[in-house]
């Protein structure tokens, strides 16, 4: 990135992005209190709600919802109406964040369709419904009303849809919103309640629990499979109490010739909160093609994989380890004029914009809120060092002694960049890290010692969890 398109950067602000986030905020204020002792404030909020969709094929449902929560009957279909309006809202916002970026980086986009949905199958209709009940009762009484019964009354639909394997996104989001809400009871007590957080895992559940919402399947008619040369740019580590999930971001070579593509695929696995640092990759030990990829810096000649807007499905089987590919080097040559994927509906949120970006030959300062920021001809982007893993070698300190940077191109109430790789100099000596450079192992003696020390959690957890199991 160049000065002036960091100077196009800050100059992006939509219109509407201001009125549209604070009709979001009013609904979610309402879900605090609970939609059963709405007040005059919130009453209003949810009217200017429906007033501003009042025009878009949303705004028949979104008013008769918002009459039902004034009158105490909402049933589900209201509560998908609202959970409905505001992932629409904060779509458009996404929308007009990404088309900014977009005309600063230069960055064509694909106009691509995104690939339909399987049919729900028979099994998958009573944990659904599970799922929505438990959904209404949150809404109904709101974080502020949430104990330990209610918590615990959200066993049942997490176990549930785990069952079904077509409904592991829908399950593993309401375990990890039961796991927060368990955490925070009695949430009454608490002297902040993290509101748009709650509320963005309230309502992308509730969509997900919509049984004409389809379930994603990679073998569905008009999924496009591809085939070709993946060269890793960097991984990008989500970390939850009770699972994690690496996402990788790539330049894909098309075997058929076609112009380079941006791409990301990811694989994720269950956990506990005592799996932490360098140990979330053991969890990950099934897929080795990719985890060597990404510690030896080398490409992968992928077969046929099912690609989903940007997403692709991975299957270690259909992939192999190929020659060394040097991911800066790669943003360097490739990521200029790769074509970037559309954004699937449930995924178009301001905070999922997360754009692939090379920044070289800027000065490390620290801004007017202490954090630390890169300069680039007199322009400033903030450097969110936050973001930073446990699980990988790079440090805020590394960060500060960088002078190339491969990363994360983010909103948070202004433009940031999250770091997925250095090169610095630390020590008069060059220095190179990437967050997937333990995929196999700590490379770093301290941490590989204290590791050894600690042994090897994951292995003691699987042989307590067989022992039980044998029982």
């Amino acid at each position: 990135m160049r000065g002036a398109q960091l100077t196009a950067l800050r100059d992006v602000a939509p219109a509407g992005l201001a009125p549209a986030l604070d009709l979001v905020a009013g609904l979610d204020d309402a879900l605090v209190a609970g939609l059963a002792r709405v007040g005059e404030a919130q009453a209003a909020a949810l009217g200017d709600l429906a007033a501003a969709l009042a025009a878009t094929p949303l705004g028949d449902r979104v008013a008769e919802a918002v009459a039902k929560v004034t009158t105490g009957s909402l049933a589900d279909e209201h509560l998908a109406a609202l959970a409905g309006a505001r992932t629409a809202l904060l779509g458009a916002a996404h929308d007009a964040l990404l088309a900014g970026a977009d005309a600063a980086l230069g960055r064509e986009r694909a106009a691509q369709p995104t690939p339909p949905a399987g049919p729900l199958p028979a099994e998958a209709v009573a944990p659904l419904s599970a799922a929505r009940s438990w959904l209404s009762e949150l809404a109904i009484t709101g974080w502020r009303g949430v104990d330990h019964d209610l918590v615990a009354a959200g066993s049942r639909p997490v176990e549930a849809t785990l069952a079904v394997p077509a409904l592991r996104r829908l399950a593993v989001l309401l375990d990890g919103l039961a796991a927060e809400l368990r955490a925070s009871c009695p949430v009454a007590t608490m002297p902040a309640v993290p509101v748009r957080r709650w509320a963005d895992l309230w309502a992308r559940a509730v969509l997900l629990a919509q049984e004409s919402a389809g379930v994603p399947d990679p073998s569905a008619a008009g999924v496009e499979t591809v085939s070709g040369r993946l060269l890793l740019l960097g991984v990008d580590v989500h970390e939850h109490a009770t699972a994690v999930q690496v996402q990788a971001h790539a330049v894909l070579e098309p075997a058929d010739g076609g112009p380079a593509r941006l791409v990301r695929t990811g694989v994720a696995a269950a956990k506990v909160d005592t799996i932490v640092g360098p140990a979330l990759w053991r969890l990950l030990a099934d897929h080795p093609v990719l985890l060597a990829a990404l510690a030896e810096h080398r490409s992968i000649e992928v077969t046929d994989l099912p690609l989903a807007g940007g997403d692709l499905w991975w299957r270690d089987g259909q992939a192999h380890v190929g020659n060394s590919a040097d991911p800066f080097a790669t943003a360097r040559v490739l990521l200029p004029a790769a074509v970037a994927a559309p954004v699937p509906p449930l995924h178009r949120h301001p905070v999922a914009v997360a754009e692939p970006v090379l920044l070289e030959g800027y000065a490390v300062d620290t801004g007017d809120d202490g954090g630390l920021r890169f300069t680039v001809d007199g322009a400033h982007v903030a450097v969110d060092v936050d973001r930073l893993p446990a699980c990988g070698p790079l440090t805020p300190a590394m960060v500060a002694a960088s002078t190339a940077c491969l990363g994360l191109l983010r909103w948070d109430g202004r433009w940031t960049v999250q770091p997925l790789a250095v090169q610095a100099t630390v020590k008069r000596a060059p220095v190179v890290a990437h967050n997937g450079d333990w995929a196999q192992g700590p490379t770093d003696p301290k941490v590989a010692k204290a590791e050894a020390k600690a042994g090897d959690s994951v292995a003691v957890l699987r042989e307590r969890a067989g022992r039980l199991l044998r029982r």
